[in-house]
């Protein structure tokens, strides 16, 4: 037998995929698990990936027109219980204040004291409070479309948690709008699902399927809620953003109406839609390897270490002014309308690379006394084996540095098109569907079989019994595909098209 395997990261993907999970969030240093329960402390290579992908969302945000504010995060427990279908499908996640001081009691301990007249439920989403908000600032059409978007933090009390995936408490943004009919609120609905599959695809290197959720995994209160489902290495969906179009429900439960054109008292028609920190946790998951995490350049917290070599004290000053030299002029380029960022690490340890490589560095550049006197670098790609590195003239290197992690972006989306792809089956009969999704893998239960398109009869009765039998759920009807007839693959009633059934997150 030959040798184990080695990698950075113990154990592999396919040994213990959610542990591998847990294991590259720790070599990379993107977050850590908070002493409140359910919580996480982002770190700041963590949190400079968040800002890049706030950054990128504002500015397409805005080119819409749409604006930021922020609302309080404590919400009257009256306010959610005015949209029924909205509270019963967060009453069991939510956070409730229901004292505002502490006071000293037996032993010197501190216990809850001045109860509050009204519970306050820790913001979940905020349709209601914005509801509240809108109804005030609405009263004509011409207040119309009121487009309102707010980054915050959300709590929702989750049983199970892991990292960046579903924790209590994480970071979002959510949109919400208010228009004068319905085809407007549509319109904005799509659009924004739109803008997410551009930053998932485009930023991320994501593929995304574009759908609308089943009255069964459709949002509370909404009446369409539209969706993108990417693939994980574990062949599990997660679900990258969602757009939801809510009818005049929320709008006569907060009472936001206007007065038309004609004179008429009207209900406006409203929407929301929102991605969050979860979006960390579909890159690592997408792209990373047993060597650590994998940064599409787009969104990565730095694009180039340079890691000078200077074993011998005469060699120093001058591996260093060669570096510091370098690092200007690449700072100087710019990379899609964001600077270049340049770490310089000039550590004089072991092992610099290979921390680099497990937080997913776009390119690590080696600098030494020969490559100097060579007037080149040294490059590895973090796409690439580790071992797989290349001496490039220094002139060069700054000339196509833009180029080669325009590369490394494509590859990686188009690495996870070829492995959606591939883990993607046509399903039609039960027992089929049956069999995919029964595991088979003995070693490592984690890995799953990937995604069925199949005839679905459009009842929920089918619909919960696949959940119920096999955890599998509709991640969405698919927006793009073309009508087919067929058999429903649970009972035999017809259908009218193919659905994407997948275990999930």
């Amino acid at each position: 037998m030959g040798k184990e395997q080695r990698t950075a990261i113990t154990p592999r993907r396919d040994q213990d995929y959610p542990e591998w999970y847990q294991q590259v969030i720790k070599a990379s240093d993107l977050a850590e698990n908070s002493p409140v329960r359910g919580c996480m402390v982002i770190k700041p290579w963590g949190y400079a990936i968040w800002e890049n992908i706030r950054n990128i969302l504002d500015g397409m945000f805005k080119e819409t027109g749409v604006k930021n504010a922020y609302f309080p995060m404590f919400i009257p427990k009256r306010f959610l219980e005015k949209e029924a279908e909205h509270v019963q499908g967060f009453a069991k996640e939510c956070a409730v204040v229901t004292h505002h001081r502490l006071e000293e009691g037996e032993e010197g301990r501190l216990v809850p004291a001045g109860p509050l007249e009204e519970p306050l439920v820790v913001r979940p989403t905020s349709e209601t409070i914005i509801g509240e908000s809108f109804s005030r600032w609405v009263s004509s059409y011409r207040d119309l479309p009121l487009l309102i978007n707010q980054w915050c933090n959300v709590v929702r009390w989750e049983m199970r948690t892991r990292i960046f995936l579903r924790t209590s408490e994480f970071l979002w943004q959510e949109g919400h709008t208010a228009h004068a009919s319905r085809k407007e609120a549509m319109e904005r609905t799509l659009d924004m699902l739109n803008i997410y599959e551009k930053l998932a695809q485009g930023y991320l290197a994501i593929p995304v399927i574009r759908g609308e959720k089943t009255a069964f995994e459709r949002f509370p209160g909404a009446v369409n809620s539209y969706t993108l489902e990417a693939m994980m290495q574990d062949r599990k969906a997660l679900q990258a953003g969602t757009s939801h179009f809510l009818g005049q429900n929320f709008a006569r439960a907060s009472e936001i109406k206007y007065q038309s054109a004609q004179e008429k008292e009207e209900h406006a028609w409203t929407t929301s839609w929102g991605v969050s920190t979860r979006l960390i946790g579909a890159i690592i998951m997408t792209h990373s390897d047993d060597d650590g995490l994998i940064l599409p350049p787009m969104i990565a917290a730095s694009h180039v270490v340079l890691m000078p070599i200077a074993k011998k004290a005469e060699h120093r000053s001058s591996v260093m002014g060669f570096t510091h030299a370098l690092a200007r002029e690449l700072t100087d380029l710019s990379y899609h309308q964001r600077k270049l960022v340049v770490e310089i690490d000039d550590r004089e340890i072991g092992g610099r690379g290979w921390d680099w490589i497990k937080k997913g560095i776009p390119l690590r550049v080696e600098i030494g006394p020969r490559d100097i006197a060579e007037d080149s670098v040294f490059v590895g790609r973090r796409d690439r084996d580790p071992k797989d590195k290349v001496s490039i003239r220094r002139g060069e290197f700054v000339k196509t540095v833009i180029s080669m992690l325009d590369d490394i972006q494509m590859n990686l989306f188009d690495r996870a098109l070829r492995f959606r792809d591939e883990n993607t089956v046509r399903i039609d009969s039960k027992d089929d569907f049956y069999a995919f999704f029964t595991p088979n893998d003995a070693v490592n239960p984690e890995i799953h079989a990937g995604f069925a398109l199949a005839h679905w009869c459009g009842g929920e009765v089918c619909e919960e019994k696949i959940q119920q039998d096999l955890s599998v759920t509709i991640r969405c009807i698919p927006l793009e595909d073309e009508p087919e007839t067929g058999p429903c693959v649970i009972c035999g009633s017809n259908s009218s098209g193919r659905v994407v059934f997948a275990k999930a997150y």
